[in-house]
C-alpha cells in the first residue's frame, strides 16, 4: 500500500492542481480524476473538528496533562503510565488515566478493573473510582 504523507494539505503524490484535502471539491474537482487519493479525499470530513473548542474548553480546567506516547508497541507505554498515576494519586493529587489503546487496552487489567468501561453521561464520560484521587477510564472503538 502506497503512504500518503502530505504537504500542507495536498498529498504528496497529488496532481499539481490539486484543491487540496480541506477544500468543499477535495476528491471532486477536475484535477481529482486519476488521483490515487480522490476516493478517500471526496468521503473525508472537511474543515475544523468542531469539537476542538469544546474539548479545549473542558480540559482547560486540567492543570498538568502528561501523554505517554510511542510509535511502537510493547514498549511500557501502560506500565509506566499506570505507575505514574498510582504514585501521584497516593500523594493525594487528583489523577486520571485514560486508555485509548484502540487494539486492546492493558490499563483496565494493571489496576483492578477489567471489564469495567467508560459510562456516557449527560455530562461527557464518567470514570470508574479506582481509589480516592484516581479515576481510570478506558474508551476503545
Amino acid at each position: 500500500s502506497k503512504s500518503i504523507g502530505t504537504m500542507g494539505d495536498k498529498p504528496e503524490d497529488a496532481p499539481h492542481n490539486c484543491p487540496g484535502t480541506e477544500s468543499e471539491e477535495a476528491g471532486k474537482a477536475s484535477a481529482c480524476a486519476g488521483c490515487p487519493n480522490q476516493q478517500l479525499c471526496a468521503s473525508a470530513p472537511k474543515g475544523p473538528d468542531p469539537d476542538v473548542a469544546r474539548i479545549a474548553q473542558r480540559l482547560s480546567m486540567v492543570k498538568h496533562k502528561v501523554l505517554v506516547l510511542s510509535g511502537k508497541g510493547g514498549v511500557g507505554k501502560s506500565t509506566v503510565s499506570a505507575q505514574l498515576a498510582w504514585h501521584l494519586a497516593s500523594r493525594d493529587l487528583q489523577v486520571a488515566l485514560l486508555d485509548i489503546d484502540i487494539c486492546g487496552p492493558s490499563i483496565p487489567r494493571m489496576v483492578g478493573q477489567e471489564g469495567q468501561t467508560v459510562r456516557q453521561t449527560a455530562a461527557g464520560w464518567a470514570p470508574s473510582k479506582q481509589q480516592p484521587h484516581l479515576d481510570c477510564s478506558t474508551k476503545t472503538q
